[in-house]
């Protein structure tokens, strides 16, 4: 930790900026000439700005005249000399202790490339603004993260084998972490192989694990072992005065009754638009579905399963879906709904990258007049979801058990994806929804 001293001179005003992208073994930035660049966490000023002061004159005419507002000379600031690769970092937490007022502490430090960085901080002092210039370095000391360790790998005899199609993981900062393992597999011969697999991300941070992958004539399927909940049961196990049950559908559920979905104790329904994989493809029952659900007088909103990699392309999906809406508004949030985690390194996204796409999904839903969701599992809410994501607009929760253990904060829960409900043939979701933890809108 630092303690920073800041003397300032020269006037501009600077936006906060990323990293510089130097490379992680790259030295301390020589001096400039606007600012001197100095250890790592402690900063240099290089703003001065002027106030207006009104007197009046003999003649009662108002004077302008102007008071110059030098920058503190005491200025204090203590930061840490480093910080972690793709970490959500605000400057009200990476500056733990000054004597100045930030002009936005929840703006995010830069942490997206490796080595030495700087950011350029707003901070105001006596109702003048000062910009001052901090160098940190960011470093990677994270493994990779496992999220399908390929446990049941099974590999039909004869076709050709890749490990990444058995696996899935994904890394905080490196995009493409690479994948080894030691061990023979004999693709044309039935039988069980051992395997050490290794990933390694850019900064040579890995993790090993050991697996075994079965070669069989034929992959097995999982059998559906799951039982079928009555709707009315679900109500009556949750039912505590202060909850709404719901449902979510799509095409899978077919030509649906509402009339009859209401009339079993339903008083919401959130409705698949459509999907995306390598072109966006809209739910055929869509229209249909929002119109009938509204008619009946259930409360509906709206989710989009995606593929989705970068901000650029969510950002139209997001006006996409807006256009299906045709100007309707639904009262209940449009959710962001990502599953593809089995083999996520396919996607060459890092963790940072998901969050940062969600973030924008909801930005723009907001844009559009709309309210945000972001619909996950448990597992990944704590695993790959940041504080930021989960905090950045409601939660729908998929949990299937009796009582969710889930410790963050969610406004719907998808309890069960097995329910039997009057009006659909076949299974659907079953939701709760706590209406106080919804926004107001």
């Amino acid at each position: 930790m630092k303690h920073i001293i800041i003397y300032s001179a020269a006037a501009l005003t600077l936006l906060l900026t990323g990293c510089a992208g130097r490379p992680a073994d790259s030295t301390a930035p020589e001096s400039g000439t606007e600012a001197v660049t100095a250890a790592p966490g402690t900063t240099v000023s290089t703003a001065a700005v002027t106030t207006a002061a009104t007197t009046a004159s003999s003649t009662s005419a108002a004077v302008t005249t102007t008071k110059k507002i030098d920058p503190p000379d005491d200025l204090k600031m203590i930061c840490p000399d480093t910080v972690e690769a793709g970490a959500e970092i605000t400057l009200d937490s990476f500056i733990t202790d000054r004597n100045v007022a930030l002009k936005d502490g929840s703006a995010l430090l830069g942490t997206s490339a490796l080595g030495w960085c700087e950011a350029e901080i707003p901070y105001l002092y006596h109702g003048a603004e000062f910009t001052q210039t901090l160098q940190y370095r960011v470093i990677d000391t994270t493994a990779p993260h496992i999220i399908n360790p390929g446990l049941n790998a099974c590999h039909k005899v004869g076709t050709p084998f890749d490990l990444n199609d058995h696996i899935g993981f994904a890394d905080n900062f490196d995009r493409n972490p690479v994948l080894t393992y030691e061990g023979e597999i004999d693709t044309e011969t039935v039988g069980a192989y051992p395997l050490s697999v290794t990933v390694t991300d850019c900064a040579g941070n890995s993790v090993t694990w050991d697996i075994t992958v079965s070669v069989a004539e034929e992959v097995p399927k999982s059998a559906d072992t799951n039982p079928r909940v009555n709707y009315g049961d679900f109500i009556s196990r949750y039912d505590d005065g202060n909850v709404r049950f719901g449902i979510d559908v799509s095409a899978w559920q077919g030509d649906i009754d509402f009339q009859a979905v209401r009339d079993a104790g339903c008083s919401f329904a959130i409705i698949r638009a459509g999907y995306y994989y390598s072109s966006v493809e809209p739910d055929e029952f869509f229209r249909q579905n929002l119109k009938n659900a509204a008619d009946a007088g259930l409360d509906v909103g709206v989710y989009f399963y995606t593929t989705d990699r970068s901000e650029e392309d969510v950002r139209e999906h997001v006006r996409w879906i807006a256009e299906q809406l045709d100007g309707q508004k639904p009262g209940l949030p449009i959710a962001f709904d990502w599953e593809e985690f089995s083999h996520f390194q396919k996607y060459g996204m890092s963790i940072r990258d998901l969050n940062d796409v969600y973030a924008a999904f909801a930005d723009e839903v907001r844009r559009q007049g709309f309210q945000p969701m972001l619909y996950s599992s448990k597992i990944f809410l704590d695993t790959i979801w940041s504080a930021r994501s989960k905090s950045a607009a409601p939660v729908w929760l998929a949990h299937y058990v009796d009582e969710t253990t889930y410790t963050g904060e969610f406004a719907f829960w998808q309890a069960s994806a097995y329910g039997r409900i009057p009006g659909i043939d076949g299974d659907v979701d079953m939701d709760i929804l706590y209406p106080d933890r919804l926004p107001e809108t």
